[in-house]
């Protein structure tokens, strides 16, 4: 592979009509030029100059190599303005993965407003509630939602918003169970839960930071918030849930908050990305965007 120096100064000295010239123009001593467009020769098995005391000029191999030296400098003009460009407006592809409640409740209606303000970016979103290796996959970014700390070190990780889960449960069931008065009230009513790793349990906080663990047997479990929700909505017992992702259910009726001074959970979301330098404009403009418009759209006011 040949030295693109090499080549460059190659360029400059046929263009100045020699290594005196071209030296002048680029501040480099006459010897320096001579040497580095020797090394190319020497590469390349050809000499591309004739150089005499009285006479400069091109062999005819040399006249052949210098116009295509002239466009493979333009060609790496063009990729070095291209490179630059991206790192000074956000363009490009962004590989986002994201949990598919994040994707249905916080992410709908923002990333179609951020590519609209960004006409040169492109998202590709993958909702899953896998655990995706982001590095090893090829993601850019990931936001994820967690009660506990992120374990992964190797990742840059930034807080984007605070995400209060609290209990719900519907009008009907409430009727017929009857509406808990006190966090020790709710061991008597039927749970709906996410599934855990370990034995179900719920993790209360109460207005003064005191905190309540709760086992419970529940009568429906599933990975799926929206899936809880609904068991909610359709009067199988109480559910805890982000509140944010509760508010239209609340709005009409169909799901009425309970103990609204006690959190079910003290969640976060965040995104985590590969690298600490080299970040694209692209990747650090969504991470800013979001960290603004999150907190708004996860916004609760207890009721």
């Amino acid at each position: 592979m040949l030295d693109l120096k090499d080549v460059f100064y190659f360029v400059q000295v046929v263009d100045r009509g020699g290594f005196t010239a071209a030296g002048t123009s680029l501040r480099l001593p006459k010897s320096t030029l001579s040497h580095r467009v020797q090394e190319l020769e020497t590469s390349l098995g050809v000499r591309l100059l004739n150089r005499t005391s009285r006479q400069f000029g091109m062999t005819d191999i040399g006249k052949e190599f210098y116009e295509y030296a002239v466009a493979a400098l333009r060609s790496a003009e063009i990729a070095e303005e291209a490179v630059r460009q991206r790192l000074t407006e956000p363009s490009g592809v962004i590989r986002l993965t994201t949990a598919v409640e994040i994707a249905q409740f916080a992410l709908r209606d923002l990333l179609p407003i951020f590519l609209n303000r960004h006409p040169k970016v492109r998202i590709v979103e993958i909702a899953t509630d896998r655990y995706v290796d982001i590095v090893g996959e090829g993601f850019d970014l990931a936001i994820r939602g967690h009660t506990s700390p992120l374990q992964d070190s190797s990742l840059v990780q930034r807080a984007i918003s605070h995400v209060p889960w609290y209990f719900f449960a519907g009008p009907k069931y409430l009727e017929q169970m009857g509406v808990p008065e006190r966090p020790e009230d709710l061991a008597q009513h039927m749970a709906i839960s996410m599934v855990l790793n370990g034995p179900p349990i719920w993790q209360l906080r109460g207005p003064d930071g005191e905190e309540i663990s709760m086992p419970i047997e529940p009568r429906f479990q599933s990975n799926n918030m929206v899936a809880l929700k609904e068991a909610a909505c359709a009067n199988l017992g109480i559910a805890a849930l982000p509140g944010y992702i509760c508010r239209s259910e609340l709005q009409s009726g169909a799901l009425q908050q309970l103990l609204p001074d006690w959190m079910a959970a003290d969640a976060r979301i965040s995104a985590l990305i590969p690298f600490r330098t080299g970040l694209l404009p692209a990747v650090r403009s969504l991470v800013d965007f979001l960290s603004v418009e999150i907190p708004v759209i996860t916004a609760f006011d207890r009721q």
